[in-house]
């Protein structure tokens, strides 16, 4: 993906665009996969762009339980909340596989001192937008492993990923471990279960590729 195609730089002409990268707040960096690009703990001022590749948010507890609160794919950003607010992070940010990272330092491009640019309003316009979505994303989070049993979180996340694609029939962005550390199941309880519901021909898989058998209306 191109600079120019970022959606946190849409509707930026290419003149803008290279008043900002000559303030050298730009660098881009290349993570293999697996490869931890922030820790958790890290301080941070700058946030993460995905050019290719994807990222995974992720949380290790103390005892070494993982849970993925989301996925980074291209265009999308990633920690401009702690380098928003300086605060610590409580999380991990792993490349899913090679990924290349352009990282933009919020201290130079929200400086006063550059308040007059005519680019300057309209990223604080984008990253508002991204941030508020990202909280979305979040949220669909918890709203998916808030259910107690291993059926209603796959349900859940499920019919929602169905709603977004606007299909019954989709693909998720998660491996089926993946899957189960973002929605905090066992591998092997999720995968019974998930064997369980195409069995009673609730849905058909293969893979990362889903088929629910319901409209989008909710009705079998």
């Amino acid at each position: 993906m191109k600079i120019f195609q970022i959606p946190l730089f849409e509707a930026m002409s290419e003149a803008e665009l290279a008043d900002m990268q000559a303030l050298h707040c730009m660098r881009t960096k290349v993570f293999e996969k697996n490869a931890v690009i922030l820790h958790s703990g890290d301080r941070v001022r700058n946030l993460g762009i995905v050019l290719n590749g994807s990222v995974l948010i992720e949380n290790v507890n103390v005892w070494g339980d993982k849970s993925i609160l989301s996925r980074v794919g291209p265009g999308q950003v990633f920690a401009e909340s702690y380098a928003l607010c300086e605060e610590p992070l409580l999380v991990d940010a792993v490349a899913a596989e090679r990924a290349e990272i352009l990282f933009l330092h919020l201290d130079i491009v929200l400086s006063p001192e550059y308040s007059g640019r005519p680019w300057h309003a309209r990223l604080m316009q984008r990253l508002t937008l991204m941030t508020a979505r990202k909280n979305l994303v979040l949220s669909r989070r918890i709203f998916c492993t808030s259910p107690r049993s291993v059926r209603e979180r796959l349900l859940t996340y499920l019919s929602g990923q169905a709603l977004q694609c606007g299909s019954a029939e989709f693909d998720i962005p998660f491996n089926r471990q993946q899957m189960a550390d973002y929605l905090n199941l066992d591998r092997s309880a999720l995968s019974k279960e998930l064997g369980r519901m195409r069995d009673e021909g609730l849905l058909s898989f293969r893979k990362n590729h889903f088929r629910l058998f319901i409209d989008l209306t909710g009705h079998s």
